[in-house]
């Protein structure tokens, strides 16, 4: 766990003011920079020590085999990991004859600072060898937004206490030597020097190196140049080897001096182009980044950021590590999904290897719903993706004997990377995840081209999914059964209620959208009887409901399953799926991550307030958050059920998940879904926001630690600005011209907003709730860290 004096709460930066040998993984995941296409670890420019070195490229992956111990019919063969490339970020420092090693001498300073307003990691430090020679270095690393390809390293050497020699090997390196990944012999094997040179190159102030991986057949480039400026008798050259290019730069510095290197890093990689063609690119892109020069592309990244913070920043008064907080979860998820054009966002976007790099549900409904309001190009990419691996969805349902498309549990490229079933191909709902992202998408951006280009074929293979996955009993109910929902230790039940209510907006709007665009759907072979069917079974859908105890079951059955024994459930127990067998977890009442309480945010509009009430105080008690994706959700309901104060501790859990490291797992990556559910916690908590009809609604009401919280979001071609205060709300409208109007709802009433005036509401005051929510006994979220957490 990362000590909560690591970071000293600022509002726009985080700020690592001592160097902990003991978190340096976990560090270099929340230093981690990224655009979508590229990203960067934050390893020391030295490259040692690290935790864990890595350097992604979106989609850039390698096959491997996947273990079972007994194969069954429609098992995945291989599954797909992402490679750790080239890495350009090696900068090594030789003072006279002594490595910069911060292991030895004496590191008089070390800080590093991630600027969220311009997009950099800082890093500043001096240093005395074992010989008692000190300089002071000053790094800034950055990831480009505007060019994709590109990263740039701005490093500079200053000598302190008389004249040193300096010698700097700036390095491309591939087959990286790593921990290891996996304990199956046959993975480690595949995952051990992945690439395989094919070409590499030198020029006087740097060099290119083009690898392909051994199975997968990808293949990737990386070039490097630089610019120097040093004292008289520099000297530049550049010496390569298969697998590595090293730039040195030697020089004699006085005491005062500065050494000055800029890197240029480009990357690009494919599965089509030739080698000759991907080394143009690089090379191009390369000419693009020095063309622009340090202070051209600092500036555009600025610019960019400057905004995306003007449409998308999120003020929180009274807690200010919250402030810092959701700022840092914006950020990382607009690195996993700005410049994606078209690949995937993964549940540890390009920040580390958590996941095998794989993308899952999480995606769609904790992700793109933040970016659907603050960055929606990113979705479109996100949305195209997923139809670009439509004909293995297909694949995947013919294998099930099912209809339309089945989309994967997780992958990289399209196949099913999952080799486990009740937690992997029964998880379903990833198809009304899909359709509720694109249904949102279009509806906040009014994109009738994305609609009719795949939107539309999205919509109807995923309820033809639906409507051959479940079925109508004697009595004409709908069922879905056999699945799991997002709580994976209830798995393989019948009617999981989150799976059947999302199928059924999924099918509603399917039908909507074909009898719509009437002709496009005939081209798919919609008739309007399969339409019909869709809306008949969407209608007749299954809700299980307990009447003796007055509540949802989160399955059918759930109530009457025995009850997990949380009193002789020890602290050191948990996560439970790592000390118990998931049959005892399947066959009892305890929950893993909210899962019928996230029906209820979603589909809020299929329950009365007085069963959401019910409904979470019953599922509080047993919900033991082994998954980061519980927190925020359970935040954005204790919200609204009118438990504020436990909503905002979840907010905290949710927020705080990789600056404090409350997994304990940052190292392998940040934890994309819990950072953005920061924001939902409070935009869809405090703030109330709600979309269910088509139409922006909000019941905003605030916990008492806050005294203020203001958002933006985007609307069409408008940007909408809410300012919640204790007692009152303002909604105010930019960029929408002097006609625009946007009709809203505040705590039920309808709102006229336009740019000319603002509105403001009064809050109407919280009734009554009842005592608090109890958890499992040790299970509640914690509203500050232990003194002595380490």
């Amino acid at each position: 766990m990362i000590r909560e004096r690591a970071y000293p709460v600022e509002p726009w930066h985080v700020r690592e003011v001592r160097l902990d040998m003991d978190v340096l993984a976990q560090s270099e995941s929340v230093f981690a920079l990224s655009n979508g296409h590229v990203g960067l670890r934050g390893n020391l420019d030295e490259g040692e020590p690290h935790g864990l070195p890595g350097t992604y490229l979106n989609s850039f992956y390698e096959l491997r085999p996947l273990p079972y111990a007994e194969a069954g019919f429609g098992f995945p063969e291989s599954g797909q990991t992402i490679v750790n490339v080239t890495n350009g970020k090696l900068i090594r420092l030789l003072v006279d004859d002594e490595p910069l090693d911060v292991r030895y001498g004496e590191l008089l300073f070390h800080e590093r600072i991630l600027d969220l307003r311009a997009g950099t990691l800082h890093r500043e430090l001096h240093w005395r060898s074992p010989a008692g020679r000190e300089v002071k270095v000053r790094s800034t690393r950055l990831v480009s937004f505007t060019q994709r390809s590109a990263a740039m390293i701005n490093y500079e050497v200053e000598a302190v206490d008389g004249p040193i020699r300096l010698i700097l090997q700036s390095e491309l390196v591939a087959n990286e030597t790593l921990p290891a990944q996996s304990r199956d012999p046959r993975v480690a094997a595949v995952l051990e020097s992945p690439l395989q040179a094919e070409e590499e190159l030198t020029t006087d102030d740097g060099g290119l190196l083009v690898h392909r991986t051994k199975v997968s057949g990808l293949r990737v480039a990386a070039a490097m140049e630089h610019d120097v400026q040093g004292p008289e008798r520099t000297t530049v050259e550049s010496e390569g080897y298969e697998d590595w290019v090293r730039t040195t730069v030697g020089c004699v510095l006085k005491p005062g001096e500065t050494l000055r290197v800029v890197k240029y890093l480009t990357y690009g990689w494919s599965s089509r182009r030739s080698l000759p063609a991907l080394r143009d690119q690089v090379g191009a892109a390369l000419a693009a980044a020095r063309l622009d020069g340090w202070d051209g592309l600092r500036r555009a990244q600025r610019e960019y950021l400057d905004e995306f913070w003007d449409a998308a920043d999120v003020r929180v008064e009274g807690d200010p590590e919250v402030q810092q907080a959701v700022r840092f979860g914006l950020f990382h998820v607009l690195q996993a999904g700005a410049r994606t054009e078209r690949r995937p966002i993964s549940a540890k976007g390009l920040t580390g290897p958590g996941y095998d790099g794989h993308a899952f549900w999480d995606t769609e409904m904790f992700v793109l719903p933040v970016l659907t309001y603050t960055q929606p190009s990113a979705v479109r990419d996100a949305l195209y993706w997923r139809h670009s691996t439509l004909a293995q969805a297909h694949e995947r349902a013919r294998t099930l004997n099912l209809k339309g498309a089945a989309f994967p549990w997780r992958t990289i490229e399209g196949p099913e990377s999952s080799a486990y079933w009740p937690a992997g191909t029964a998880a379903f709902h990833i198809a009304a995840d899909v359709a509720d992202a694109l249904r949102r998408y279009i509806l906040v951006t009014g994109d009738d081209v994305l609609e009719q280009e795949i939107g539309l074929e999205l919509l109807v293979e995923t309820a033809r999914l639906w409507r051959s996955l479940g079925h109508h009993d004697r009595d004409g109910q709908f069922h879905i059964d056999g699945v799991t929902g997002p709580d994976e230790y209830t798995a393989v039940k019948n009617d999981n209620i989150y799976t059947n209510l999302m199928a059924q907006r999924n099918l509603l709007t399917a039908a909507e959208c074909a009898m719509h665009y009437r002709d496009q759907a005939a081209d798919l072979g919609v008739s309007e009887e399969e339409a019909a069917a869709w809306r008949d079974a969407a209608h007749a859908m299954h809700v299980p409901y307990d009447d003796d105890l007055d509540v949802h079951e989160q399955v059918e059955g759930f109530a009457r399953l025995q009850e997990w024994d949380f009193e002789h459930t020890p602290p050191e127990k948990y996560p439970l799926l790592l000390h118990y067998p998931y049959f005892d977890l399947y066959r009892k009442q305890v929950v893993k991550q909210a899962d019928l309480v996230l029906a209820m945010h979603w589909r809020g509009d299929a329950f009365t307030g007085e069963q959401k009430l019910r409904n979470f105080l019953y599922y509080e008690r047993r919900t033991v958050r082994d998954s980061s994706l519980s927190a925020c959700t359970q935040a954005v309901m204790a919200a609204e059920v009118g438990h504020p104060e436990l909503a905002h501790r979840y907010l905290r859990e949710a927020a705080l998940m990789d600056l404090h490291d409350l997994s304990e797992n940052t190292r392998d990556g940040v934890h994309m879904a819990s950072l953005a559910g920061a924001w939902m916690a409070l935009v869809a908590g405090f703030g109330g926001l709600r979309d269910h009809d088509g139409t922006l609604s909000f019941s905003p009401r605030l916990s008492s630690r806050l005294s203020r919280l203001e958002f933006s979001l985007q609307w069409r071609s408008m940007h909408l600005r809410v300012d919640v205060r204790p007692h009152q709300t303002t909604y105010s409208l930019r960029h929408g011209g002097p006609d625009a109007v946007l009709e809203l709802r505040h705590h039920g009433e309808p709102v006229r907003v336009t740019c000319a005036q603002p509105v403001t509401l009064p809050v109407p005051p919280a009734h009554a709730s009842g005592p608090p929510p109890e958890q499992p006994p040790g299970r509640a979220p914690l509203l500050h860290l232990p003194e002595n957490a380490s």
